[in-house]
């Protein structure tokens, strides 16, 4: 097959060896276009959604409503870009879920992760946060996909159970105003 895909690429240049690379190595990064990407889908998505900010070895799931997009980019711009885009948004808000792992993580065992947990609290202070076992939040994922949209936005990051997790929720509908409209709905029957 090498020699096969080695004569149809002679003389093809770089895009040949982008994509001999691709092929042999599986990694290719987007570059900037994941922030377009984002902008294209933030505005479609809304309660149900998720977006993930991945550490580099998070794996592509297989489900089809997943998409996986390296970002080449570090874990703390992209969890703050991702933020602060869905902070401009009125009609989502964003609960956020962190592996439950990050916290027993060693600086031993992960060079790193006490600077990354440092950064990571100042962009999370204001809001709430939720730590959850790293499976159970990929199992999250994979449910939501079997009717929802989910984004992955993989950085360079190479410290572990270090993801951030978005479920995207109503930005002008919340949980109270749901549950006295579940009780009038009720009390109408």
């Amino acid at each position: 097959m090498r020699k096969t895909i080695g004569k149809k690429m002679k003389g093809t240049g770089l895009a040949a060896a982008l994509a001999l690379s691709v092929l042999i190595t599986g990694c290719v990064s987007t570059g900037a276009g994941w922030r377009d990407k984002l902008a294209r889908d933030l505005p479609v998505f809304g309660h149900r959604n998720w977006i993930l900010i991945a550490d580099s070895a998070y794996p592509a799931q297989s489900r089809a409503g997943i998409e996986t997009i390296a970002t080449g980019a570090g874990q703390v711009e992209v969890v703050k870009a991702v933020l602060e885009a869905v902070d401009d948004c009125r009609h989502v808000r964003a609960t956020v879920y962190l592996d439950a792992e990050m916290q027993y993580v060693s600086e031993e065992d992960a060079p790193g992760i006490g600077a990354y947990r440092k950064e990571l609290a100042a962009l999370l202070e204001k809001r709430s946060v939720k730590a959850v076992p790293h499976d159970e939040l990929i199992a999250k994922l994979d449910e939501a996909a079997k009717t929802f949209r989910v984004l992955i936005l993989k950085t360079n990051l190479t410290v572990p159970y270090t993801s951030v997790f978005l479920e995207l929720e109503c930005g002008y509908w919340g949980a109270e105003a749901e549950q006295k409209l579940r009780e009038a709905i009720q009390q109408a029957k």
